[in-house]
Order: structure tokens, then C-alpha cells, then sequence
């Protein structure tokens, strides 16, 4: 078998780490292997951490909309569903920065979503509603049998 001199490719890989590793402490920036390992694993956890990202901003993101809206006598969830039964699709990244730097704004749109909240609560909870909900089924039940 021929011999393998690699000395521009190996030279080259060796830069290439030596780069990567530029402020290392101690030999994870001066030993070939030692300097492959610690590459190698700054790659894992800035991989993991690019995908962690997102899941930390929007949990922080559900934090602070949480709690302005609290301050407007709504939890997290009666606030989501409001929005969306109003047809207001502002994402969780607008509402928090808007929770944040433009409380009068916020509140004013809590107001709205509480007011659809509260309608519908209404409507479901009325004896009325019930009621008539119960009458209906008895009529068709009826016109079944006849």
C-alpha cells in the first residue's frame, strides 16, 4: 500500500480547529485532540441551545403576558381565548413587548377581551340558555317519535 504524506490537508485541519478553539482555556486550544474534543462539544451545546432558544423566549414571552394580565383581572388563558374569539391574532412576542412598554394599550385591549369573555360566560352559564338548550332536544326528541 502507498504512503499518504498529508501534510497541506492536515495542516488545514488543524487551522480550521486551532480557529474554532481561539480562547480556549489551556490545551483545548493548543493540543490537536484536545482542541477536536472541546470543538466537538461547543458544537452539541450550541446546537442544543439554538433550538432551547426559542422554548426560553417563548416561555418568557407567556410570563409577561400573564402577568399584565393579571394586572387587568384576566388569567393567561381567558386573555388567549379572548383574542382569538375576537379574531385578534397578534402573536405572543407583540403581546409581551406591548405588555412591557405600552401598558395603557395593553390594558385597552384587555378591556375589549374581557368584555368578550364575560359575554360568553354569560351566555353559557344562563339558566336561559340551558333551558332552552333542554327544550329543543325534547321537541326533537318528539317530532322523532311522531
Amino acid at each position: 500500500m502507498p504512503r499518504v504524506k498529508r501534510g497541506t490537508v492536515r495542516r488545514a485541519k488543524r487551522k480550521k480547529l486551532a480557529r474554532l478553539t481561539k480562547g480556549y482555556f489551556l490545551t483545548k486550544s493548543k493540543l490537536y485532540r484536545s482542541m477536536k474534543e472541546a470543538a466537538d462539544r461547543a458544537g452539541r451545546f450550541a446546537y442544543r441551545d439554538r433550538k432551547r432558544r426559542k422554548r426560553d423566549f417563548r416561555r418568557l414571552w407567556i410570563t409577561r403576558i400573564g402577568a399584565a394580565a393579571r394586572l387587568n383581572q384576566l388569567t393567561y388563558s381567558q386573555f388567549i381565548y379572548g383574542l382569538k374569539k375576537l379574531g385578534i391574532f397578534l402573536d405572543r412576542k407583540m403581546l409581551s413587548e406591548m405588555a412591557a412598554r405600552d401598558a395603557a394599550g395593553f390594558a385597552e385591549l384587555a378591556a375589549k377581551v374581557r368584555s368578550a369573555v364575560d359575554s360568553s360566560q354569560s351566555t353559557v352559564d344562563s339558566p336561559k340558555a340551558v333551558d332552552s338548550q333542554q327544550s329543543t332536544v325534547e321537541s326533537q326528541k318528539q317530532e322523532a317519535q311522531e
